[in-house]
């Protein structure tokens, strides 16, 4: 790595600084919202080779029913199913309004062996008016045909019977296929309100 050298030896005289052009900037592709939807996806229109990283961030999204879980899964025929491979792993922690039932531990009926089906990114979300949840999962270069597409999230939510709880699940999707989209639902009843908004990150 080449070292980026001042225009002048000392700081107390700096007249002007090297020209640089950031990199990793986020930029936002699309903004879902919800209301009473079934499920929030995005397709080939915003998620293809343009970047390798993409990133969803999830806003105060609000569960129609009680005690009902956020899920995911991802396509390699732009939508037309959702049923790739997965392996992942995840693990949650906790505590009640209260003080009381702090825990931290792995949830072994959260992760998927070569599952097919929805990955599981919360526990059970209430949906008292003042209740919701907010997250993030990161996405890595879904376009590959060489690698797996490994993905990262976390969730942080009200939970049906008060308390706070964040969920941590990684893995990876199965596939040398390019994925080209992601579609986010709950195990049951619709999402009732709130905004997922998908960025990004420049090469």
């Amino acid at each position: 790595m080449a070292l980026v050298k001042h225009n002048n030896n000392s700081l107390t005289n700096l007249t002007a600084l090297p020209s640089a052009v950031p990199t990793g900037k986020m930029t936002l592709l699309n903004t879902a919202t919800a209301s009473s939807s079934a499920s929030l996806s995005f397709d080939s229109t915003y998620i293809n080779s343009d970047y390798l990283i993409y990133k969803f961030e999830f806003i105060n999204l609000h569960s129609a029913n009680n005690d009902t879980l956020l899920q995911f899964n991802v396509s390699t025929d732009n939508g037309s199913n959702y049923n790739v491979a997965k392996t992942t792993t995840h693990f949650r922690t906790y505590l009640n309004e209260n003080g009381t039932g702090a825990f931290l531990g792995y949830i072994t009926g959260f992760d998927l062996a070569q599952g097919t089906g929805e990955q599981t990114l919360s526990g059970g979300m209430g949906n008292d008016n003042d209740q919701s949840l907010s997250a993030e999962l990161t996405l890595f270069n879904p376009s590959s045909t060489t690698f797996v597409k490994h993905f990262i999230a976390r969730t942080q939510f009200y939970e049906a019977t008060d308390f706070s709880e964040s969920n941590f699940t990684a893995g990876y999707a199965n596939t040398t296929s390019a994925v080209n989209a992601i579609r986010f639902k709950l195990s049951s009843g619709n999402i009732d309100a709130g905004q997922i908004k998908l960025y990004g990150l420049a090469n």
